[in-house]
């Protein structure tokens, strides 16, 4: 049976401008000039600045309150009411945060950061293998090789499945012996060990090129290491290498000091050409002026924002003048977009004040850190201690923290990396888990490296040292750290 019924709720609704600034407080600040381009090219009524260098702030719009513009459908009914200078009221007020930023004078020097450009990793395969002496028929088998070369350097298809994939995909019938021939062609460019199909053949490429410069009894011994024990190498059981190997321990290091310099990733040298642009742009920047701390946003690229005087004079026209069904239409269409740009340059500027009193928050929380670069300074600090300071959600202060980073006089750190969980010494006091981190990394490097501690003596290490952390909890903070378990560790001594 169908019933009829009137319910009263209470819900909430994040506004057109609250998701907006959301929106934009999780752009970090090499993406933020693009966000504001798209916005430029989609909003008529917004534009930017960019000329002014000189040391004076545009006006600025006072920050606003939590009154909102009337509903779209009534806008008709609301023209005798309309004020264009609601759009620019508020100009003599500059926010605290703006008076912080950095602004440039006509003679001082600009410091931009370099784009460096090179030739990609794969087009240096490619220009290698245009000098060689082959025919057609081999050149395009070699394009097709290239191209299953990751980045790495390594040859991610068998050559049975390159047989199949040229009949198959390009109707182009070969042999395995003719995409073998190539491959070992490929094999002999630079970077040297490029084209291999795993870790041993990598290896054994390069050393067959060393063996070609240089005839030594210890290449050949490393050599055999790699052909015949490269399981027990790779385990470091170099008690069975020696018996097995028949040489001495002085044979063995030596054969191992030449296998350590040999390059594991051979792409990897060359593959970081093709991402120089991919360079990290610090959001803030920290300095230590005699003890005192200075917190600086980074702006350089963002540019001043103002809603269109064109735009806004028009606005006034239509609702001065008569109001036809057109003119409605055209005062609805104009008045929308203004809204829409006052409303991205306003969520703009909340953005930079939003992130300038978070990181100003963590700044002072961290403060010994940031003074001296001692990781053991850092205090334990997760999102609710900076959102309680600053008075804003936890949610907000996530997406602060997440993919910025702060230049300081010690490196340049991801934000988030500074917040970390607390555990309890013996002694009661609170300490963060990467102060433990830390500790235990400097365990590690100041070991014996011919007997590594194990887990457990890394655990008992620390709790001689005050930490009372189980073994467990030592092995993840240890994999965390990319360090490898006692017996990867060890290393031979004379």
């Amino acid at each position: 049976m169908l019933r009829q019924s009137l319910q009263q709720k209470l819900l909430q609704k994040l506004s057109p401008q609250q998701i907006l600034l959301m929106k934009l407080l999780q752009v970090p600040v090499n993406e933020l000039e693009q966000r504001i381009k798209q916005e430029i090219e989609e909003n008529p009524a917004l534009e930017a600045d960019n000329i002014n260098r000189d040391g004076e702030i545009p006006p600025q719009k006072a920050e606003e309150g939590e009154e909102e513009s009337e509903n779209q459908e009534n806008v008709e009914e609301n023209h005798d009411d309309f004020d264009i200078e609601d759009y620019y009221k508020g100009e003599d007020e500059i926010p605290e945060y703006k008076l912080q930023t950095n602004n440039y004078s006509r003679d001082e020097e600009r410091r931009e950061i370099p784009f460096s450009t090179g030739i990609s990793f794969h087009e240096l395969l490619k220009q290698q293998l245009g000098v060689q002496h082959l025919d057609e028929r081999k050149m395009r088998i070699g394009e097709y090789i290239i191209g299953n070369i990751d980045d790495s350097g390594y040859l991610q298809r068998s050559t049975d499945a390159i047989v199949d994939d040229l009949a198959f995909m390009h109707n182009f019938e070969v042999k395995k012996e003719e995409v073998e021939e190539v491959l070992s062609v490929i094999q002999q460019f630079d970077p040297p060990g490029v084209g291999a199909r795993n870790l041993q053949e990598c290896l054994l490429i390069q050393l067959n090129l060393k063996k070609k410069n240089e005839n030594s009894e210890i290449l050949d011994i490393a050599f055999k290491i790699i052909k015949r024990y490269f399981n027990e190498f790779t385990k470091k059981h170099y008690q069975k290498i020696m018996k097995r190997a028949d040489i001495t321990e002085e044979q063995l290091k030596a054969a191992l000091e030449i296998i350590l310099t040999l390059n594991p990733k051979p792409g990897n040298s060359l593959g970081e050409t093709s991402r120089t642009n991919q360079y990290i742009i610090p959001d803030f920047t920290i300095t230590n002026n005699n003890g005192e701390l200075e917190l600086t946003l980074n702006t350089w690229n963002t540019p001043e924002l103002r809603v269109s005087h064109a735009y806004a004079n028009m606005l006034q026209n239509l609702a001065n003048g008569k109001k036809g069904k057109a003119e409605k239409e055209a005062f609805s269409f104009i008045k929308k977009k203004m809204d829409s740009a006052k409303w991205f340059i306003d969520a703009v500027k909340q953005r930079q004040n939003t992130l300038y009193i978070t990181m100003k928050a963590i700044m002072d929380y961290q403060r010994d850190y940031f003074l001296t670069g001692d990781e053991t300074k850092l205090r334990p600090m997760i999102l609710k201690n900076i959102a309680d300071i600053v008075g804003m959600d936890i949610s907000t202060i996530s997406r602060v923290a997440n993919s910025k980073y702060v230049q300081t006089p010690f490196g340049t750190f991801l934000l988030k990396s500074f917040f970390s969980e607390s555990m309890q010494k013996e002694d009661g006091e609170e300490v963060s888990t990467r102060e433990v981190k830390t500790i235990l990394k400097d365990l590690v490097a100041a070991e014996d490296k011919k007997k590594p501690l194990t887990d457990e003596q890394l655990m008992n290490e620390l709790k001689e040292k005050g930490y009372p952390i189980a073994r467990r909890t030592v092995a993840k903070y240890r994999e965390q750290l990319g360090i490898p378990v006692a017996r990867l560790r060890k290393e031979l001594g004379i």
